[in-house]
């Protein structure tokens, strides 16, 4: 099961992690999994790449973690890289019956 928090406060982003392993099917094989990380990773390049916000990234391939934390308040543009990331992983959340997939929503 991976699990993704997405963290606010006051409404705005503040950050989000993701954490283990999906377990659908086999490694390379993993079609839930790799289209969680597409939109994860796709996100902080996005973010990266189209904005001027300065993010944290931490990740551990091997236990399945990456965390991105915003460093200053968000922009316009990465508040919108983020409601599509979020957008994603409800439509990964309804296709596959919320069983894969848990994405929670913290107050920091």
């Amino acid at each position: 099961m991976n699990k993704i928090t997405i963290y606010k406060n006051s409404g705005k982003y503040k950050g989000f992690s993701s954490k283990g392993h999906v377990e659908y099917a086999d490694s390379g094989y993993d079609i839930v999994c790799a289209a969680i990380s597409v939109l994860v990773i796709n996100t902080i390049n996005s973010i990266e790449a189209f904005t001027t916000d300065s993010i944290d990234v931490k990740a551990n391939e091997k236990k399945g973690i990456i965390e991105c934390q915003f460093l200053s308040e968000i922009s316009s543009e990465s508040t919108l890289l983020m409601d599509s990331l979020i957008l994603g992983l409800k439509g990964i959340q309804t296709d596959y019956h919320n069983e894969y997939l848990t994405l929670i929503f913290e107050e920091v």
